[in-house]
């Protein structure tokens, strides 16, 4: 089981993640753009060149980030920009965590699988934490 932090930006996210990466070392596991997602995800032509998700290995755990997107990812909010990402055991698993999590909060994308080759959901417990729920099923699209 992980738990991994996972920050949000408006727009220096690649910056940033460039900087952790000479503080720390070790070489990112992805950093893709929003241009290299699908067409279908709404995103405005002035994001495609933000960060869509980034991975940088630090110790045992991972450091996850992303830009916003517009509308397409909500608001960003410095001071509440950061998620707890959990790779959860199986699809049951997920579904139960997930329902757990959301039960008394607020859902903001349920389980499912996506593009990228997971299934994955984040939602906001009734504390205000947001958390992402993400199982590799390696059938990235």
């Amino acid at each position: 089981m992980s738990l991994n932090p996972y920050l949000t930006f408006d727009g220096n996210c690649g910056e940033a993640f460039d900087f952790y990466k000479s503080v720390f070392g070790g070489d990112f596991m992805m950093r893709s753009t929003f241009a290299e997602g699908p067409p279908d995800m709404g995103v405005g032509d002035e994001f495609k060149d933000r960060i869509m998700h980034v991975s940088l290995p630090i110790g045992g755990n991972v450091l996850m980030g992303s830009d916003t997107a517009g509308d397409s990812s909500g608001p960003y909010v410095q001071g509440t920009n950061i998620s707890i990402s959990h790779a959860p055991d199986s699809k049951a698993d997920a579904d139960e965590k997930f329902a757990k999590l959301a039960g008394g909060g607020m859902e903001i994308m349920p389980m499912q699988d996506v593009f990228w080759g997971s299934y994955f959901g984040m939602c906001v417990d009734r504390f205000g934490v947001r958390w992402m729920l993400n199982l590799d099923t390696g059938n990235a699209s």
